[in-house]
């Protein structure tokens, strides 16, 4: 195909359009799920195996697949990154990192039953911290910490949206 870049009829922004057929290729934002896993007062926190930011520590968090919700996403991530099964329990935050083009979705959550989780695939190894434990130099990214901080807030002033979100 041949690709050229200009503004749409009817759009604002630059594009990828098509030069033989029209077909614009639009380029979205990113959205990432993900969960504070806690429990009692300790967060859960996998190291992660894979670049960007291998050896640092995360939040069991990734990009949604289509066809998915963010609910499905964080409970995904979490059995992927921990072998954790977990239920959530509400919104903590809605995040943008411009720069990234990503949207990043996190859910307050704990285990579905006794505690079980363990590295998985993409991760070294999963770890409950208690708040003064966390290896905060060793955080792989700006958001965990700032989720991690909210988290920590409590849920003073954040309403639960997680039930605005419906399957269409």
């Amino acid at each position: 195909m041949d690709f050229s870049t200009k503004i749409p009829d009817g759009d604002t922004h630059e594009r990828s359009v098509c030069n033989t057929c029209g077909f614009v290729d639009y380029q979205n934002p990113k959205i990432v799920a993900g969960a504070v896993i806690s429990h009692e007062g300790k967060i859960l926190l996998c190291k992660r195996a894979i670049e960007p930011r291998a050896g640092f520590w995360t939040l069991p968090a990734g990009f949604l697949e289509n066809h998915e919700q963010p609910e499905e996403g964080a409970k995904r991530e979490a059995f992927e990154e921990a072998v954790a099964r977990i239920e959530l329990d509400g919104l903590i935050g809605i995040y943008t990192v411009k720069r990234l083009s990503q949207v990043q979705m996190f859910f307050r959550a704990h285990f579905a039953g006794p505690p079980s989780f363990q590295a998985g695939d993409e991760t070294t190894d999963a770890a409950l911290f208690a708040w003064d434990d966390i290896p905060w130099d060793e955080i792989a990214f700006p958001s965990v910490t700032w989720m991690l901080h909210r988290w920590r807030e409590g849920e003073d002033g954040m309403p639960d949206l997680s039930r605005f979100s419906v399957a269409v």
